[in-house]
């Protein structure tokens, strides 16, 4: 899958400036593809698209295929007549534009999108069409219908029901009984519509933006998190999938063993897959849940890989993962029927965490990329995380979302110890800029994908945290500020990743040649004259972030 040298970054939709409260599918997102392609990016990694759940996170999602109605772009909405800029431009979407406030947009964006579907209903039916929707709808439609009537099914009960977790719904729609989902179905087709119309329209500007990155050359990497959560519309639905006792009760669920971090280890509650039955099925459930996600990513970075091999089962109830055991997963066997039925995969192994020789051994059968990240390389050894120890075959990190950032990380994550180590490790100096020789020794790595959070190249502090494991909120709020994805800092990143071959420079144009001289050997163009053809004249030599940066004291 990686067959030569690039590098990327890694932005949540969530944290794009602009559009209504959080980043979107419209005008913030092509406009940090632009910036991308002009830093000479050539991936995007995000994180789960899907609706946020407990804690607000992505991956505590209702649905592994849905999209998330935040995401909806309300100007495209507003764009094919569905929405007037009165009915969302004049609410309050949060008072502060570098954070994500989620109880305001769980309390606003609904209604602003059932205006939108009272409006789209109101277009019914299609000049000119036999039918009453338009042709997408139905492509829509039967290409999702593995999951799509379950979805807005599971949804439209859940907010007859105020939202409650659906193992505490009525005992006959909890069951799925067959003639109760009948009766609902009839007498709230309404709002079974009105989510299929969420959907359809995530999903149209979800298509038209991964084209539009396509275009300029530019990957998308999402992630795949290995388990649905307990209250979503896969479990409900799955059935024979997950570990169920007869009332649609958990028996099992997932987390991790004790170790030096969590004493007690980490309950995280998400069913566990009964994995035999799986292998009755040839594992179909999955094959369609990877041929969703490739219909959406180019790349798929898969969460907690090593669940693949051996996972963490604690008995349903339980106060903490001590009582846990380690259960054997699918292995190789779940992979080699995947690539059977959808060819090569480009996926990412997230192979973070507690490793024993046999989720190496699958690693290495798979052929997937895994992942280095310098955050856990200073231990005081020739640790597999400092750079030069990266294989060839994988993707290099200074930090992933569940990180600190770097300038976080470097006030305040590390002994005086670690930091003797890196500086020496990296021959970081002060005139050259701290975050700047961390990043290079990242670009050097090796590794054939390098993928650098944006907050590190804006040279943020801790408040630009995506994620803090285990804190139960204030998590995945980060946005960036308006303004600050500049052509300088474009400059400055393509530059750097030029430098170790992971982008190309701009072409300069020609300059005209004296009478009878070769121009270029006149006017030779030196690197850094070169990315200041892209960059703004007007832009200060280095960038706010870099100075930022530079003042951070050894």
């Amino acid at each position: 899958m990686l067959t030569k040298r690039t590098s990327g970054i890694l932005m949540p939709l969530s944290s794009l400036p602009g559009g209504h409260g959080i980043g979107s599918l419209g005008a913030p997102a092509r406009r940090f593809v632009d910036f991308l392609a002009r830093a000479g990016q050539s991936v995007w990694q995000i994180l789960p698209v899907g609706p946020t759940g407990y804690g607000d996170s992505p991956y505590q999602s209702c649905s592994a295929f849905a999209g998330n109605p935040y995401f909806i772009d309300l100007d495209l909405l507003a764009a094919e007549g569905l929405l007037a800029r009165a009915d969302y431009a004049f609410t309050d979407w949060g008072a502060d534009p570098e954070k994500v406030d989620y109880g305001i947009l769980y309390e606003k964006r609904l209604p602003v999108l059932r205006r939108a579907y009272a409006a789209f209903l109101k277009q019914r039916p299609v000049p000119g069409c036999d039918t009453p929707y338009p042709d997408d709808w139905y492509s829509f439609t039967f290409r999702c219908d593995g999951w799509l009537p379950d979805y807005c099914l599971y949804m439209a009960i859940k907010q007859e029901q105020k939202m409650a977790d659906w193992q505490q719904w009525p005992r006959p729609l909890r069951l799925r009984d067959e003639a109760a989902l009948a009766e609902f179905r009839r007498t709230h087709a309404a709002e079974i519509g009105f989510w299929t119309f969420v959907q359809y329209e995530f999903d149209k500007q979800w298509q038209a933006l991964k084209a539009y990155a396509n275009a300029h050359g530019v990957s998308i990497m999402g992630d795949v998190p290995i388990y649905v959560a307990a209250d979503s519309a896969d479990a409900w639905a799955g059935g024979k999938l997950f570990e169920m006792d007869a009332d649609g009760h958990p028996r099992r669920v997932a987390g991790c063993p004790p170790d030096y971090f969590a004493a007690d280890g980490q309950l995280w509650g998400n069913p566990l897959y009964d994995w035999a039955y799986h292998k009755k099925t040839n594992y179909a459930w999955w094959i369609s849940r990877v041929r969703h996600a490739l219909s959406i990513y180019d790349i798929l970075r898969i969460d907690h890989f090593r669940g693949f091999d051996t996972y963490w089962a604690i008995p349903a109830g339980s106060a903490t993962a001590r009582g846990g055991k380690w259960e054997q997963g699918p292995g190789m066997e779940l992979f080699r029927m995947l690539h059977a039925a959808l060819g090569e995969l480009p996926i990412v192994a997230e192979d973070l965490g507690e490793l024993f020789p046999s989720v190496r051994k699958l690693l290495a059968d798979s052929g997937f990329p895994g992942m280095k990240v310098l955050q856990f390389a200073l231990d005081g050894t020739d640790n597999e995380y400092l750079p030069h120890n990266h294989p060839v075959n994988s993707v290099c990190y200074p930090g992933t979302h569940d990180n600190d950032t770097l300038l976080g990380w470097w006030k305040n994550g590390l002994t005086a110890e670690q930091r003797e180590q890196l500086t020496g490790y990296l021959a970081l100096t002060e005139e050259e800029g701290i975050r700047t020789g961390i990043l290079r020794g990242v670009l050097a790595s090796p590794a054939r994908l390098a993928v650098i959070p944006m907050a590190d190249w804006l040279g943020l502090d801790t408040d630009a945290r995506i994620n803090m494991p285990g804190r139960p909120d204030g998590n995945w709020q980060w946005r960036a500020k308006p303004g600050v994805f500049t052509a300088a800092l474009a400059g400055e990143i393509r530059t750097l990743s030029a430098r170790y071959f992971r982008a190309e420079l701009p072409k300069a144009p020609k300059a005209a040649a004296p009478a009878g001289e070769n121009a270029t050997a006149q006017n030779p163009l030196k690197e850094s004259e070169a990315v200041a053809v892209a960059a703004d004249a007007s832009a200060p030599s280095r960038s706010t972030a870099e100075k930022t940066a530079h003042s951070v004291k050894k």
